[in-house]
């Protein structure tokens, strides 16, 4: 019996009985350190015997170049940046993440679906609508969602670096100032995030604290998804 299942009508072609893998999503909003605890988790998992893909948005080899240029540009609608990248989606989806599951690999994806959908119904995309546009798309093993508050967020990104155009929802026309535009945008995805915690079972991670605790965390529910044989 396959364990795995699709949001939708899924992938055509795909005999789910032979993806022997893991896959476990971290999500959340730029700067809660999602990168940060892919890369520690990849090592430890190594270390222990495992195969690891760790993959995430924009580095898909059909769509990733071109949408990061694209969005250099500043001028790409709501519709446009959702399907581009659902395109980059379907590309990873299809060519690295299902091969490494049927492989056998542990699948670490830095944002999956969600985070996708949340950018989009921001931005006035109908929710019914992004359902479907991923319907295609496979239910992980688990979800583990990264979550500060607000003045945390903004202490982070200011410590690494500074607001971006599209981090800063600056595309919404919110306003000039790009400190105000962060805080609403980014209080806006957090909602949207959190309307998502109990329809798609994330597991909430306190990001707030160190990097060390939250890895201690994230290690210990990681290793016992990865250990399980269950569905």
């Amino acid at each position: 019996m396959a364990r795995f299942s699709f949001f939708g009508e899924g992938l055509p072609e795909i005999d789910l009985a032979e993806l022997k893998g893991k896959l476990i999503v971290l999500e959340g909003t730029d700067g809660v350190g999602r990168s940060t605890h892919i890369g520690l988790l990849k090592q430890w998992l190594e270390n222990h015997g495992h195969a690891v893909l760790d993959t995430g948005m924009t580095r898909s080899a059909l769509a990733g170049k071109r949408l990061k240029q694209a969005k250099e540009g500043n001028t790409l609608g709501g519709i446009t940046l959702s399907l581009f990248y659902a395109t980059d989606f379907a590309d990873r989806l299809e060519n690295e993440i299902i091969p490494a599951l049927r492989a056998g690999f542990v699948v670490l994806t830095d944002r999956y679906i969600y985070s996708l959908m949340a950018r989009a119904i921001v931005r006035g995309m109908d929710s019914e609508w992004l359902r479907e546009v991923y319907g295609f798309a496979l239910k992980p093993d688990a979800i583990f969602y990264l979550r500060v508050n607000i003045d945390d967020l903004v202490t982070r990104v200011l410590q690494s670096g500074g607001f971006d155009y599209w981090e800063s929802g600056m595309d919404l026309r919110m306003g000039e100032d790009l400190y105000e535009s962060f805080i609403r945008y980014q209080k806006w995805l957090l909602a949207e995030f959190d309307k998502m915690v109990e329809p798609y079972g994330f597991e909430i991670i306190d990001a707030s604290s160190s990097i060390e605790e939250v890895f201690t965390d994230l290690r210990w529910r990681v290793d016992s998804v990865v250990e399980s044989n269950g569905g």
